[in-house]
């Protein structure tokens, strides 16, 4: 058995991303897609899981992905992404969306995110995964509540493994 990686930092995971909102990523009510929301959250997730452990990850969750303002085209978007919490194998990745109105300069957290991934080797197994140190106030109350979340997500697995059990997947027309 492979000894425990050595702890790294949450600012070595850190990723920024900023972009623009183009008429194009808006919906009929003039704000930034969800889906291209999420879209980038992942992204920015999955290099942050990467540069944690140095190797292959695949996304196990998404949970608690709050839009908490719009986004509009007068706005920038900027995700920001780290580490917060690890298991063994697994990654928690605290994402930060956060708006700048380009004429006026203000800022606001406009949605949060955590997802969960997977460190895997090249064959597709589990690998271990170093554990994570957060140092900044912000970090540390990201990590704090680790445990909880990781409870929640255990109970919604099952849960969502027991529905799909429940449900056909057999064509509609059948």
């Amino acid at each position: 058995m492979s000894e425990t990686p050595q702890p790294k930092f949450c600012r070595e995971s850190r990723v920024f991303k900023t972009g623009r909102v183009f008429p194009n990523d808006v919906n009929n009510h003039k704000t930034l897609f969800g889906g291209k929301l999420m879209s980038n959250m992942d992204e920015v997730a999955s290099i942050s899981a990467m540069r944690h452990c140095r190797h292959n990850v695949v996304t196990a969750s998404t949970d608690s992905v709050d839009f908490l303002l719009p986004i509009r085209p007068s706005d920038s978007v900027c995700f920001e992404s780290f580490v917060s919490s690890t298991g063994r194998t697994s990654i928690e990745v605290f994402v930060k969306v956060i708006s700048e109105h380009l004429y006026t300069g203000e800022r606001a957290v406009a949605a949060t995110a955590f997802l969960t991934f997977v460190a895997v080797s090249p064959d597709g197994t589990p690998v271990a995964v170093p554990p994570v140190v957060p140092e900044t106030v912000e970090e540390k109350l990201i990590s704090e509540s680790a445990k909880e979340r990781n409870e929640l997500r255990r109970v919604r697995r099952s849960a969502s493994k027991a529905l799909a059990a429940k449900l056909s997947a057999t064509k509609y027309w059948e």
